[in-house]
């Protein structure tokens, strides 16, 4: 039948029906099925089709040799298998089960599973390293040991004491191997275990692999480099583009090639995949024209993208063959392979009771969990001390720096009442009524953190404060005393020239509008303080040039403002907040960037589990981190502490957890560091100026001020700043709205963390 024919394609269809259908007795009898399965990525990102159309089976007891070129799909379809990725359609049957289906037991200790990177912790030895992965797979210390002789011996490992950091990069990646192999896998999944290894060793593992699936005991799923070594697999499947060009025993194919080798075998099929081209050039006319091409070798209907269209591969150079209209080859071969054992694997599903939903962890693997982290912490000391440290000493600068009123104000002084520089300013004791300027500019002086430079005319003084010398100038009338003195025996009665020359005129720099408040301030009380002192020295009583007003002993805080005390709460908590965002948000991205999260999850870790063994581990380090923080702040610096210590330690506590948990999202998001980076800093500066921390929420917008009623540290801040200077208890509404308010905050961060690690996969 001629190609296009439709009686052809009548019968491409009755086949391809024919090949998907599979009994459950024929899913028993096969380790990994993988039926009609299709996955894209989006075309902004990635514009290659990586997995279409994908048909596969692997029979257990079977060394299945997963060969193509980088890119075509291996690692993907590998991570499909385990259960780390999604299919847009089609099936995957693994071990008897649907990979993350309750009970399949995939992912879990029924897959070893050995990625491309290393995934290890450098700063662990093989014995914890392979300790830590026997642990998450169920296994005991005892078991671990047993295993471990054998593996280090088999792999030609050093000693068992030594970190993984100190290895080469080929002695890493068979620690890498021996974690997959430790706890016996029945299905062991290898991403190019052999890169990197000597050829004696290469052919002892393959010995090694080959002696573990004979009489169907075990499955291995193998990618490699190395085209020729998997002549030792029972079966090979050769991808490109996203598509099987063959599934076939290597000793067959190269039979029905004519080739010498498994690499001939692969660009032969190549440029079979690329026959329907409408246009190539002379040069592939005159390969394609001597190849042969076996008996059974379909041209499927799908069409493939112009990615596909080129001969390449792990073993040669690319020749670019694009083309819209290139059809998959399935060289489907009517001969099965006899010689693989076809025991049955356990029950298609195992039986899932409703409380089986209800355990969200078990604990042999926060054990392993737990255990790791902290022995990372271990390792990682001088790392540690700077994490609790950094804290500290930033509640130190803020204690030293934050609040205090400014020292040595400059300021330039004409005194008309004296015939400066001649004549100098000179305090008098006593009721003495001459050179009253004189006695205020002193008073102020000894009382005040002022400096007062003395000058002779106005446009000099004027001239320090333009070129920023000092922060305000001075002028002092000519008859400031008697005029004073005046309105002071005369009262409402002093003439209007007694009342304009007794006021001492300010020009002050208000660019900075703080220092220019304190000065204001220092001046006007200074001179309050000097007329009741002279007064009391007179035997005048000093009320009667006191203000009307008397502000009495405040109920909460102090006389004088104090503005470290008003923002102390909101600096602790955000100290508090954003290390733990920093320490989780960190922690995670170093496991998951360099493949320990997800291996650890293919072990069949769940992300509740770990996140709840980074609460155990990271609280331990808020606590220390917590209790210096206090320490310095409070008993240290003598800040403001009124309230109940319990109360104070607990919500900075639940702040620090409200941040790891919120580091959770920011892991969980983020691809890397520096978009994490990104997002920590973005959620600073807002939850810095709109959670009261730096200025009252009450001078804030209307619409800014709803808002900031929903950030994470609003209420934990007012709620802090009562507990701290009003001494209130846990039965003051603002002070357990502040506690309810975060702790709904850690929830709805955890939430959020853990649906992300379940349904984030490609």
């Amino acid at each position: 039948m001629a190609e296009g024919d439709p009686n052809n394609d009548l019968e491409l269809r009755r086949r391809n029906f024919k090949s998907q259908q599979s009994t459950v007795q024929t899913r028993r009898q096969q380790a990994v099925c993988v039926r009609r399965a299709y996955k894209r990525y989006g075309t902004k990102n990635h514009p290659n089709v990586i997995l279409d159309g994908l048909n596969m089976t692997v029979p257990k007891g079977c060394i299945y040799g997963l060969l193509g070129a980088s890119g075509c799909g291996k690692t993907t379809l590998l991570n499909c298998i385990v259960g780390r990725k999604r299919l847009n359609a089609g099936e995957i049957w693994v071990l008897g089960g649907r990979p993350g289906s309750k009970g399949s037991g995939v992912p879990g200790p029924r897959i070893g599973y050995m990625p491309q990177e290393i995934a290890l912790y450098g700063e662990f030895s093989i014995r914890e390293t392979l300790t830590y992965f026997g642990w998450i797979s169920d296994m005991t210390t005892e078991q671990v040991e047993a295993k471990l002789d054998f593996l280090i011996n088999f792999l030609m490992l050093p000693d068992a004491d030594r970190q993984v950091k100190c290895l080469s990069g080929g002695q890493q990646r068979r620690v890498s191997f021996a974690a997959a192999l430790v706890h016996d896998p029945e299905l062991l999944i290898l991403d190019e275990p052999t890169v990197g290894v000597d050829p004696l060793l290469r052919q002892n593992i393959w010995n090694h692999l080959v002696e573990i699936t004979k009489n169907g005991r075990r499955t291995i799923i193998i990618t490699t480099h190395y085209i020729d070594e998997t002549r030792q697999a029972h079966l090979i499947g050769l991808m490109r583009g996203g598509y099987f060009l063959a599934e076939e025993s290597p000793e067959q194919l190269m039979v029905q090639f004519g080739a010498e080798n498994l690499e001939d075998v692969f660009l032969k099929l190549s440029v079979i995949q690329n026959m329907g081209k409408r246009r190539r050039s002379s040069i592939l006319q005159g390969v394609t024209d001597t190849i042969p091409i076996p008996a059974g070798t379909v041209n499927d209907a799908a069409v493939l993208d112009d990615e596909v269209g080129e001969i390449s591969g792990e073993f040669g150079d690319n020749t670019s063959m694009s083309s819209r209209t290139a059809r998959r080859v399935s060289i489907a071969p009517d001969a099965s392979v006899e010689t693989i054992p076809t025991e049955l694997p356990p029950e298609d599903e195992k039986e899932v009771k409703w409380t089986d939903y209800l355990k969200i962890m078990k604990w042999s693997h926060m054990k392993a969990l737990i255990w790791k982290n902290f022995l990372w912490m271990w390792r990682n000391i001088p790392v540690m001390c700077f994490i609790i440290g950094l804290p500290v000493a930033q509640t130190i600068l803020f204690c030293l720096s934050v609040g205090h009123d400014p020292k040595n104000i400059g300021i330039s002084v004409v005194n008309h009442e004296i015939k400066y520089p001649m004549e100098q300013c000179e305090y008098k004791e006593g009721c003495n009524a001459s050179y009253l300027s004189c006695n205020y500019l002193d008073y102020v002086i000894h009382n005040y953190s002022i400096n007062i430079n003395y000058y002779a005319t106005e446009e000099e003084a004027r001239r320090t404060v333009a070129k920023g010398k000092s922060w305000a100038m001075l002028v002092v009338p000519h008859n400031f005393s008697d005029c004073l003195r005046s309105r002071i025996d005369n009262g409402r009665d002093a003439p209007d020239w007694d009342v304009d020359g007794s006021v001492i005129s300010v020009f002050a720099d208000k660019s900075n509008e703080n220092i220019a408040t304190f000065l204001t301030r220092d001046l006007l009380f200074g001179f309050e303080g000097y007329a009741k002192s002279f007064l009391k020295e007179c035997d005048i009583n000093p009320k009667a040039f006191g203000r009307p007003i008397n502000f009495e002993q405040p109920l909460y805080g102090y006389g004088e403002p104090d503005f470290t005390d008003f923002a102390a709460p909101g600096v602790i908590l955000t100290i508090i907040f954003f290390m733990a965002v920093a320490l989780t948000s960190g922690s995670m991205l170093l496991e998951r960037n360099e493949g320990i999260l997800e291996r650890t999850l293919v072990n069949g870790i769940t992300g509740t589990e770990i996140l709840l063994s980074q609460v155990v581990t990271q609280f331990v380090v808020m606590f220390g981190q917590t209790t210096m923080v206090l320490v310095f702040a409070f008993p240290i610096f003598q800040l403001t502490q009124n309230g109940n210590w319990i109360l104070l330690f607990s919500l900075t506590i639940l702040s620090g957890v409200c941040g790891m948990c919120f580091g959770f999202v920011v892991a969980c998001l983020c691809e890397n560091e520096r978009s994490a980076t990104y997002m920590a800093l973005g959620s600073f500066l807002p939850i810095v100026m709109l959670c009261g921390i730096i200025w009252p929420i009450e001078a804030m917008s209307p619409y800014l001020k709803w808002l900031s009623d929903f950030l994470p540290l609003t209420q934990a801040t007012e709620s802090l700043r009562c507990i701290i200077a009003r001494g209130w208890e846990i039965q003051v509404p603002v002070v357990y709205y502040g506690f309810g308010a975060i702790i709904l905050w850690i929830l709805i961060f955890l939430t959020i963390s853990i649906l992300v690690l379940k349904f984030k996969k490609g």
